[in-house]
């Protein structure tokens, strides 16, 4: 039999964090995982992620990863890869099968995050190859790069719909559409304000009628639902797709939790039945931890923060730190907790009302927010706008921003606020911004044409000269352009800023580019 001091079972971002809080006391560490490779679901995500410096915020999830197993290898800490943990019996006992032999396990303490699973959605045809977990996708096209489909559906408007459809378009696939049966956007704004400029749409109000196909999924027919959620017969519209991807939430994986005798709680909101634990991640088993989406499914940032609650817990229980000290690093940990999953408020506007887009028909609302300058100063020479009206936990913008011209402050859910005087309008910004929401705007280019400059993150890149068709926030085109420069070094992380001229009528409208390349898409 093993003996271990401390177990953590999952190598994803909560359990890696617990890992490295507890190790950096002074811990003995052994981390499991049934997967070949550590690191879990950061070494598929390939987007930048929200949050502050604490949280990684601005670097894309599988550069996290790499950083924090350097981390744990630094601090020693044992990782056990394809190792199946099948069960948790009486005084902390684990079994585990590793090359098909069977190895108990006996720690002091222990740390579940074992994270949760992909939920199903059913229909007619439902059970045809090509519908899928949008996880699974994810996995296929960032970790082994095979594309499931050229035409997909996206069902479910949460972060996961929002970034596997961005990624999958990045991959080359087209997504005809995403579904959302509530009334509104599940995930982030920014998120779906990027997709909406490939001109993807959002169906709200509308769920999978059925799939049809031989040998897969050829087509799927949609149909709006009322309030109840209940079909409206006559509103079908069938699309012609290869493949469906299903984000309709996660439910966490407590079964380990359960064996132990650990008490569970339903929480709907948090995807069902969740492990309980105290403030310091503690379950009602003594000696027993959970972080991450076991505890309940949240934001990755939130993962990582639980997963340091219950390292520095266990270190403080093993007397490895004094309770003053401890108690000091838990109350950080708290206030940040509580800043990232702060209410989100949203500032409505006309994009998401459906309306016009100054100068083509009505005002532009994004004048209203804090981060978007005042027409004196755009009149004035090029100049950074902020296009993010959804208080969410992301404040890199301000801390990249070397004039200190952008600002977010406390709590980070605050809207970014704009010293346009201080801004020289040298686009770091841009590709420092998580949600692809800031550009420069330079009404001052030539008499005739303004200059933006927007963020650009697909292949192959415009070049310079190129004719382009300038695209407005719902993706269409409502001028065309020249590309007058690609700026893409290293120091910008894969987010290129392309700067394009056009018509200067259209300054407050144009935020994409499309290539008119033969055989190029909208993306």
């Amino acid at each position: 039999m093993e003996q271990r001091q401390v177990v953590v079972v999952g190598c994803g971002p909560a359990g890696m964090a617990s890992a490295i809080a507890a190790a950096e006391a002074g811990a003995q560490v052994t981390v499991l995982d049934e997967n070949a490779r550590p690191g879990g679901q950061l070494f598929k995500q390939i987007h930048k992620f929200f949050g502050s410096k604490e949280h990684y915020a601005g670097m894309r999830g599988f550069e996290i990863g790499t950083r924090m197993l350097k981390q744990a290898e630094d601090l020693g800490v044992e990782v056990w890869l394809n190792s199946v943990v099948y069960g948790l019996f009486e005084d902390k006992m684990l079994g585990i099968i590793q090359d098909n032999t069977n190895i108990p396990m006996k720690a002091d303490r222990i740390v579940l995050a074992t994270g949760a699973s992909e939920n199903a959605l059913t229909f007619p045809g439902w059970t045809l190859p090509g519908v899928m977990g949008a996880g699974g996708a994810q996995t296929m096209v960032n970790l082994h790069g095979v594309l499931p489909g050229t035409k997909c559906l996206m069902v479910g408007s949460g972060n996961v719909g929002l970034i596997v459809s961005y990624q999958l378009i990045q991959a080359g696939a087209k997504v005809v559409a995403i579904v959302e049966a509530d009334s509104k956007v599940g995930g982030y704004k920014v998120h779906a304000d990027k997709i909406r400029r490939l001109g993807v749409p959002i169906l709200l109000s509308h769920t999978v009628k059925e799939a049809k196909g031989k040998d897969s999924v050829e087509e799927v027919t949609l149909i709006c639902v009322d309030r109840q959620w209940q079909p409206i017969p006559g509103t079908e519209q069938t699309h012609s797709v290869d493949f469906v991807c299903l984000a309709v939430g996660l439910t966490p994986l407590t079964e380990l939790g359960s064996m132990a005798h650990c008490q569970s709680d339903y929480i709907a909101k948090l995807g069902g039945f969740t492990l309980t634990h105290d403030e310091n991640m503690e379950t009602t088993v003594p000696g027993i931890y959970v972080a991450g989406d076991c505890a309940g499914v949240e934001e990755a940032s939130i993962a990582m923060e639980q997963g340091r609650m219950a390292g520095i817990s266990i270190a403080e229980s093993l007397g490895l730190i004094e309770k003053s000290a401890g108690e000091k690093k838990k109350a950080m940990i708290r206030r940040r907790l509580d800043e990232l999953r702060g209410r989100p408020v949203f500032y409505e506007s006309a994009a998401d009302q459906g309306g016009p887009q100054s100068p083509t028909g009505g005002d532009n609302p994004f004048r209203k927010l804090p981060g978007y300058p005042s027409e004196e100063r755009i009149q004035g020479g090029p100049v950074a706008v902020i296009e993010c009206s959804e208080e969410i936990p992301c404040d890199p913008c301000a801390y990249i921003c070397s004039r200190e011209a952008i600002s977010v402050g406390r709590p980070m859910t605050k809207l970014p606020q704009l010293d346009s005087e201080k801004c020289t309008g040298c686009g770091l910004c841009i590709p420092g911004c998580p949600g692809l929401a800031i550009f420069i705007v330079d009404k001052t280019y030539s008499p005739l044409e303004a200059l933006v400059q927007l963020p650009y993150e697909f292949k192959p890149l415009p070049k310079m000269g190129e004719q382009v068709d300038c695209l407005d926030r719902q993706g269409k085109k409502v001028t065309e352009g020249k590309v007058i420069k690609v700026t893409n070094p290293s120091r910008f992380d894969r987010t290129p800023v392309v700067s394009v001229v056009f018509d200067k009528r259209f300054a407050d409208d144009v935020r994409a580019i499309s290539l008119r390349r033969k055989g190029h898409g909208r993306r």
